[in-house]
């Protein structure tokens, strides 16, 4: 059975929170939207915006999470997902099912997307990649 915890309302203002570092990728900068607080770890919601140019990408990996949504606001990002190459940019919505295997290899100078995933304290598991990762796009 769930464990009952309170849900709090929560209103966050742009001002309210910076983007920093100290996130899970330190080429992106992340800006807490309050809801891991609102919600009692249930779920999280953050800004992520590029901060350095592309080179490594994020790595081959997947998430311990029950859901997870990228909505992508501004610019685009390249993602393997599995072995298939997916072009994410403003205004789409990805649902990167449970266990998904993927590689965020590429993305643009103005890349930011909203990211919900739960629980709060989802983990990040680095694994073997499925197949090769295509180049990226040097930023000017």
């Amino acid at each position: 059975m769930l464990k009952k915890v309170e849900n709090k309302f929560s209103h966050v203002k742009p001002n309210d929170t910076e983007f920093s570092t100290g996130g899970l990728r330190d080429f992106f900068l992340y800006r807490d939207l309050g809801i891991a607080d609102a919600t009692g770890g249930k779920v999280v919601a953050q800004l992520v915006r590029a901060n350095l140019p592309p080179e490594q990408g994020t790595g081959w990996h997947f998430h311990q999470a029950d859901f997870h949504i990228v909505i992508m606001l501004k610019g685009w990002a390249r993602f393997m997902y599995e072995d298939k190459e997916t072009l994410v940019e403003a205004g789409d919505c990805v649902h990167q099912r449970p266990g998904i295997t993927h590689f965020l290899f590429d993305y643009s100078p103005d890349m930011e997307y909203l990211e919900i995933a739960a629980p709060a304290d989802f983990g990040t598991v680095e694994i073997e990649g499925p197949c090769a990762v295509p180049a990226v796009t040097p930023w000017k």
